[in-house]
């Protein structure tokens, strides 16, 4: 799973731009699914048959993209300005180096010079506007000739060790993808579907269409979960820490779990001594919501792993809270195909 992990965080999938991770995961998934497709908003829908036949009663899902820059207008000096794709957060973007458009074209965000700021700026976080990118490029003629608007650009940062840690970009939706992908390599006690979903980062709008099509009974959504195990932060805002296993979610602030599968999923932690814990903080939305409240309701749970540093460049997890995650989840399946 670690290299799966690997390659799958060293593609850029910007939302609405996850073409390389989508066929990736096409190619991973094409041998092992008993059929596959692409829908209308980009999800890859993998079904794969089990020992029972369950038909679409089991959703597995888990989002390709991340969030990113998009360029809306290119300077006479040939800057790009931007706006951001999904949640970013501007504190740490001077500096980064970004891949922009389909052909991954080297840049740098540049803010103006630090000596050049004043008192009142400097006290402040710099606006999205004021932010651009730097391509090297002599004017606006040499720019366009490279980048086009509404091309978008994701963080440079190549997936590697950090200590004990996994270090790279987007990696809560992409350890999900890796988990589904090597439970969709291994025999299954019950029928499945698979979906690696699209532009979960904007608003959740892949998993919305994708829990219409498929039509499930119960879902479980593998997603990420902002750790705050750091100095100077209380113990009681800390909310999930790396390394103590994967996160439960009771809430957000777009669902409910599922009462039921909720308990399930603890107990089964409990049984076979998978390390857990609860997600205090409750911030945020994801996939989970849009699955919920497609068609007539799904009964919905999900699983998080807990990164560090979300919503920036680079962000931090561990192998084996993934290695939890992808043990509750096959642990999930078995006990779901032992019901009526």
């Amino acid at each position: 799973m670690k290299e799966l992990l690997r390659q799958l965080c060293a593609l850029p999938g910007v939302s609405s731009w996850e073409d390389r991770v989508r066929d990736f995961i096409l190619d991973q998934a094409g041998p092992l699914a008993h059929q596959l497709r692409v829908d209308a908003m980009g999800n890859v829908i993998a079904f794969k048959k089990g020992e029972k036949p369950t038909g679409s009663k089991l959703l597995l899902t888990a989002h390709m993209d991340e969030p990113g820059l998009m360029v809306r207008a290119i300077t006479d000096e040939g800057y790009l300005k931007f706006d951001a794709v999904g949640q970013i957060d501007r504190r740490v973007l001077l500096g980064k180096r970004v891949l922009v458009g389909p052909n991954c074209l080297p840049a740098v965000v540049g803010l103006k010079a630090y000596h050049l700021v004043g008192r009142d700026e400097e006290k402040n976080v710099p606006k999205l506007e004021d932010f651009y990118l730097d391509i090297g490029a002599k004017n606006k003629e040499e720019a366009q000739k490279l980048v086009h608007l509404g091309d978008v650009a994701a963080f440079d940062c190549p997936p590697e060790a950090l200590g004990n840690l996994l270090k790279g970009r987007a990696l809560g939706g992409r350890m999900g993808c890796a988990v589904l992908l090597t439970l969709l390599a291994e025999e299954l006690p019950m029928d499945c579907t698979f979906v690696f979903t699209a532009q979960r980062e904007v608003g959740a709008r892949g998993a919305f269409g994708a829990a219409f099509s498929v039509r499930p009974e119960v879902a479980l959504v593998l997603e990420g979960a902002s750790a705050a195990d750091l100095p100077g932060v209380p113990a009681h805002r800390r909310g999930c820490a790396l390394g103590k296993g994967v996160v439960l979610p009771f809430m957000d602030q777009g669902v409910l779990a599922d009462r039921g599968l909720f308990e399930t999923l603890r107990s089964l932690a409990e049984a076979h001594a998978i390390p857990w814990q609860l997600r205090e903080d409750i911030s945020g939305k994801g996939d989970a919501m849009a699955v919920q409240r497609a068609a007539t309701g799904v009964r919905t749970a999900a699983l998080a792993l807990p990164v560090r540093y979300p919503n920036t460049p680079v962000s931090l997890a561990r192998l084996e809270d993934a290695q939890a995650m992808l043990a509750l989840t096959r642990a999930f399946i078995t006990h779901l195909s032992k019901e009526d």
